[in-house]
């Protein structure tokens, strides 16, 4: 199927910007089913808003981190998950030990 170039309309400032057959042809080969729907210059605002340079978390961007006490050796650490109470919690150490002995 021969691709064409598209005009769409960013959903933000309401500009026209090309989708070019290319990029169609990019998303596809990624799996994408859905179109842009930012210009190139609100995506990156929005990119930048967030913090993360879209690179996956490469930006300025801290998870909250909460206090917990380790189930096996019992220090105060901190984990990126509010626990529950469900399951035990574990400091980088412990935890490093129990995933190398496969649980």
């Amino acid at each position: 199927m021969e691709l064409a170039d598209k005009t769409l309309n960013c959903s933000d400032c309401g500009s026209s910007f090309t989708f070019t057959a290319g990029e169609q042809e990019f998303f596809a080969s990624r799996g994408f089913t859905n179109e842009p729907k930012r210009c190139a210059s609100c995506r990156s605002t929005r990119r930048s808003q967030r913090g993360d340079g879209g690179g996956g978390g490469s930006g300025s961007f801290q998870r909250e981190r909460y206090e917990a006490i380790c189930a096996e050796c019992g220090t105060q650490t901190t984990v990126p998950f509010q626990p529950r109470g469900i399951r035990p919690v574990y400091c980088q150490d412990c935890f490093s030990r129990q995933r190398s002995s496969g649980f």
